[in-house]
């Protein structure tokens, strides 16, 4: 029995990846004529057991390492050297304890009377693994494989339990995101090309990969198709526009999922891809990323502002917060860098928090008009105070998670450029007064509608969900570093070359393609 549990934890990647996977299978299999409270609690069960595997890998890792942790390898296919390959670093962590802890939530507060209920929640499942394989992936060929596939359950989310316009908007958002993977494949192509031409043997191991040396024409191509790819993924102004068709028809648990944790996956690829395999043009098309981050950050504000529906109110802000993000990470500074992965981590926590109360009015008033509310404090006083809460968080109200992530992002951009400051400060501000507006709309003033006298408060269940996420966002406000000491190392290793005077790319062999045409070596 101890073999057995030595076994599984040092396998603890795996076996979640197993775990998730199988509780996928589960839950599609239970017969349709369950009780739907049954269904609900072998699933919830089924999370629950995932989420103390990530609890595990919270306490477990280790700080002060540098190195990948918990890395396990399985060949995959021998034939081209793709190995089944996870580790984690400190910026994995977070993102899959976020991505566990959602899909319990999701579980938790979802509606018994959804149709088809085991397999609503097997497509979670199904969307979990794919998130756990895409965050712990140390090969470039599964971590291409698990962003392809999560795709699918996505689109069956928004496709079989949205709105009237749920085929229309699902079929949207699976074409415009898999348009940036047509991008991402071409530069994964070209790089394990380059990798097997100057060593002749074939790695899809991304730690192998980082190692390559480039032209500057080389790095800037490859890097232009790794970051549009993120771009289009997170998704970034100017490539925004799917999410006012996609959220509004996504059931409540799709948007938290697609808003909180898939978003991420553009900012975690810039971090993982696009800066430590090509940072001489990282460094040199910094100001470019900065810029368009901080107009993302300003335009989204205002467009918020436009918008008289509850759940495209939200979405156009997560723009205006995944804009932030990236300004923060392409300052290429301890302050802006560590200030991103911060507000990857709160953004997903206040993101899904504000989308689960959103799927809570509508329940109530099957509407998101925000013409439609008006004067609900009085009668959900609970209601009212969790989003009072999470939408002061939401906009960076010291003492809560999201200051520090701003305020770190702030700092950084501004010691790169005060106009591009300037401008994400105004859109924060903006976004700030506009959130205030909104909930002096929905819960203060005068009773306006006779359907929204005397409606039910937060039910046992709500209560449940939500107070977790209150916690959390008032404990990592007061203790930030229960997340900022996991990822001191990870923000180090992204900013060390470009604190150093020369460039850090090092060669597994000192081969670099010329300074003339492309593709093309010294002879």
């Amino acid at each position: 029995m101890q073999e057995f549990i030595k076994l599984l934890t040092n396998n603890i990647l795996i076996a979640m990846l197993m775990l998730s996977a199988a509780s996928a299978v589960v839950t599609a299999l239970i017969p349709r004529n369950a009780k739907a409270v049954k269904i609900k609690n072998i699933a919830l069960s089924l999370s629950l057991v995932i989420l103390a595997a990530s609890l595990y890998l919270y306490a477990a890792f280790d700080p002060a390492e540098a190195r990948m942790q918990f890395a396990a390898k399985y060949s995959w296919i021998k034939s081209l050297n793709i190995n089944f390959s996870v580790a984690i670093d400190g910026l994995s962590l977070l993102l899959i304890l976020l991505s566990v802890f959602l899909t319990s939530l999701v579980i938790l507060c979802a509606d018994i009377s959804t149709p088809n209920l085991s397999y609503y929640f097997s497509l979670y499942f199904m969307l979990e693994f794919c998130l756990i394989g895409t965050f712990a992936a140390a090969d470039a060929f599964m971590f291409y494989f698990f962003w392809e596939l999560m795709l699918f359950p996505m689109y069956l989310i928004i496709g079989a339990f949205g709105g009237k316009n749920r085929i229309k908007a699902a079929t949207r958002f699976f074409l415009f995101t898999a348009s940036g993977s047509i991008l991402m494949l071409w530069a994964l192509l070209w790089i394990v090309t380059y990798f097997y031409e100057i060593n002749g043997i074939l790695s899809f191991d991304i730690a192998q990969l980082s190692k390559l040396s480039y032209n500057f024409k080389s790095q800037t191509i490859l890097f232009w198709l790794t970051s549009l790819a993120f771009m289009i993924k997170s998704p970034l102004f100017p490539f925004h526009t799917q999410l006012a068709h996609v959220h509004p028809e996504a059931p409540a648990g799709g948007s938290i999922m697609l808003a909180a944790v898939l978003l991420k996956i553009g900012a975690y690829g810039f971090l993982r891809f696009s800066i430590p395999m090509f940072p001489e043009a990282a460094s040199y098309y910094s100001s470019i990323m900065i810029a368009i981050g901080s107009l993302g950050v300003l335009y989204a504000s205002i467009i918020t502002c436009a918008q008289k529906d509850l759940k495209k109110l939200i979405a156009y802000s997560s723009i205006a917060h995944m804009g932030a993000i990236t300004a923060g990470i392409f300052t290429l500074n301890g302050e802006g860098v560590a200030g991103a992965i911060l507000q990857m981590t709160n953004h997903g926590l206040t993101i899904g928090a504000l989308f689960l109360l959103a799927g809570i009015i509508y329940e109530r008033r099957r509407t998101h008009d925000l013409n439609e509310f008006g004067a609900l404090a009085s009668d959900m006083p609970l209601y009212s105070a969790a989003f009072a809460i999470i939408m002061l968080s939401y906009t960076g109200l010291p003492g809560l998670n999201g200051f520090i992530g701003w305020s770190l992002i702030l700092t950084g951009v501004f010691g790169k450029s005060w106009f591009c400051g300037a401008m994400a400060a105004g859109g924060m501000i903006t976004l700030g007064v506009y959130m205030l507006w909104t909930y002096k709309k929905i819960f203060l003033g005068k009773i306006k509608k006779n359907e929204n006298e005397a409606p039910c408060d937060l039910k046992f269940i709500e209560k449940a969900g939500l107070l977790p996420i209150i916690i959390l966002i008032i404990a990592l406000g007061i203790y930030p570093a229960l997340i900022s000491g996991k990822i001191e190392k990870s923000v180090k290793s992204v900013v060390a070359p470009f604190a150093a005077k020369s460039p850090a790319a090092g060669n597994i062999k000192n081969n670099e393609y010329s300074e003339g045409p492309l593709c093309q070596k010294n002879k």
